[in-house]
């Protein structure tokens, strides 16, 4: 497995945050049904954090000592849009059908395109059109290959009062830096397998080069 490249995180110090403002926002879940998650903003961001990458957690239920969380970077193409490059709408709506079912905490994190940023997310689609995966068309623009950091995800879990999760991924990296940071993961929870021709590739060059742990098809019966 070829290494990865990521920018330099993890041993950053974690910024000490407070909660702000919590208010129940009802929404519309997948399925048609509804929730009311609480919504939680925080005091203490980094001062150089620009407002628009202000991370959010949303709170279903009573999560009990041990909460299910996701980790959700953020992905206007998926998230808003249904695109079919990536998982990420998938996953999103994954998450918030388990949560609103058996409680949970999904937060929100502003990191578009791994951390690269919407613009030169799509820069990179147009190198991947011309044949390159997606790890290869980051390094073409002079990109890491993920520039996520989670230790303000650590910071807002621990405001939240939690030291200890179970984490629903396929990402190893999350856990990894979760754990430098001091948050305790016990379980690591796979999400699904959302494959379809557009994004197969994709996915498979994520298994590849990043250690994700995802499923296909046959695999995740065997």
């Amino acid at each position: 497995m070829t290494q990865v490249t990521h920018a330099v995180k993890g041993d950053s110090e974690r910024p000490s945050l407070t909660v702000r403002t919590a208010v129940k926002v009802p929404i519309a879940l997948p399925d048609a049904s509804e929730a009311s998650p609480t919504v939680y903003s925080f005091r203490g961001l980094p001062s150089d954090l620009p407002v628009d990458k202000e991370p959010l957690a949303v709170v279903f239920g009573e999560p009990g000592p041990l909460p299910l969380v996701r980790l959700h970077s953020e992905c206007l193409t998926g998230d808003v849009f249904g695109s079919l490059r990536c998982d990420c709408g998938p996953q999103l709506a994954e998450s918030l059908t388990m949560f609103a079912a058996q409680g949970g905490i999904l937060l929100y994190l502003r990191q578009e395109g791994r951390g690269i940023g919407l613009y030169n997310k799509l820069d990179a689609y147009v190198l991947q059109d011309a044949g390159i995966d997606t790890f290869e068309a980051n390094r073409k623009l002079n990109l890491p290959d993920d520039a996520r950091d989670y230790g303000i995800a650590a910071a807002v879990l621990s405001a939240l009062g939690y030291d200890e999760i179970r984490l629903v991924t396929n990402n190893p990296d999350k856990q990894r830096q979760l754990s430098e940071h001091g948050i305790k993961v016990l379980e690591s929870v796979p999400t699904g397998c959302h494959a379809n021709p557009f994004n197969d590739y994709y996915l498979r060059t994520k298994v590849d080069f990043a250690g994700h742990r995802i499923a296909f098809g046959s695999e995740a019966a065997s």
